[in-house]
């Protein structure tokens, strides 16, 4: 079974980055080797970083809420979709501090040395829409997503970026770009 793991990191919930999520996960779910599961950061006691160094001696986060769970998800998933509005040329708060966290699985990697036993050809995507239509209004986003995937072991696979959807139920109502994203689930990269 290939594991995909989303990470919604909106505040809201069914709103356009769901609907992405959705609609994405629907397309892999055609294919009886994928299985999904979604997490939402906004219904979870993540606390942000406390950047105390805790986790720099033993690769494990001192912090426990929520997150301490998850680790084991972030290291379980073949594919991991984080998925997020644009707020301000960045990624939301919420999916930011689950991001932060990821602290300890950094520590782990390259203070540590510990390699995590993820299977080769492991991919993580950024699934996000924007309200405006900048030049650089992913730029941010895909910065950290990038940085992430390398801490996580993953291969960064092209994100799926949709500009101009600023009403809550935006996407819900174009079905050129539903569309969009169903076909972006259709060619999620196989595992190797």
């Amino acid at each position: 079974m290939i594991n995909n793991l989303f990470v919604l990191g909106s505040p809201r919930r069914n709103g356009n980055s769901e609907t992405m999520a959705n609609n994405v996960a629907a397309s892999l779910l055609k294919n009886r080797e994928n299985s999904v599961e979604y997490i939402h950061p906004c219904s979870l006691k993540i606390s942000p970083c406390l950047s105390c160094g805790g986790c720099s001696n033993s690769g494990i986060c001192i912090l426990n809420d929520d997150m301490t769970d998850l680790y084991t998800k972030i290291d379980a998933a073949h594919r991991i979709f984080f998925v997020s509005p644009v707020y301000f040329y960045g990624l939301s708060a919420q999916i930011k501090s689950f991001i932060d966290r990821c602290q300890a699985l950094w520590a782990r990697k390259y203070l540590l040395g510990i390699k995590n036993n993820r299977a080769p050809g492991c991919t993580g995507h950024l699934l996000s829409c924007a309200a405006t239509g900048g030049d650089k209004v992913f730029e941010g986003s895909i910065l950290t997503i990038r940085c992430l995937c390398d801490t996580l072991g993953l291969h960064y696979s092209p994100p799926l970026l949709l500009k101009n959807i600023d009403e809550a139920d935006a996407l819900q109502n174009s079905s050129e770009k539903l569309g969009i994203c169903k076909s972006y689930g259709k060619k999620v990269r196989p595992i190797l």
